[in-house]
């Protein structure tokens, strides 16, 4: 999780954001790696973002402007605004009150850690 700018767009900080991302941990000891593929909107539709996931060799699934449809990442999308819906749940996060990034950085991770408890709970 990171933190940028109101007023930025979250494809200056795209790079950053991947290389924050840890290695899945595969079976039986093997090294992790990162991800096959990446699913985006058009928001992200930028030379310098398939050019950072190509460095990387993750397989870029972004829609591009004035091609292609927004229907076809309507299921990989749900995932993204599902998790937004949960963080709004927390007025804290929503309303940005603090002008220190760090505090709101964990009131951040503070609100996943109770959207995890709850789910934990939930099932068990």
């Amino acid at each position: 999780m990171q933190l940028s700018g109101a007023n930025a767009h979250d494809s200056t900080v795209f790079a950053e954001l991947l290389d924050a991302v840890p290695a899945v941990r595969q079976p039986r000891g093997r090294p992790g790696k990162r991800p096959g593929k990446l699913h985006a909107d058009k928001g992200y539709d930028y030379r310098k973002c398939r050019v950072a996931l190509r460095r990387r060799g993750i397989q870029c699934r972004i829609a591009r402007r004035g091609i292609d449809s927004t229907q076809r990442l309507g299921r990989h999308r749900w995932v993204v605004e599902r998790t937004f819906a949960w963080l709004n749940r927390f007025r804290r996060v929503r309303v940005r009150y603090e002008r220190r990034d760090d505090i709101h950085l964990a009131f951040t991770w503070f609100a996943c850690a109770l959207i995890t408890w709850r789910a934990v709970k939930r099932f068990c």
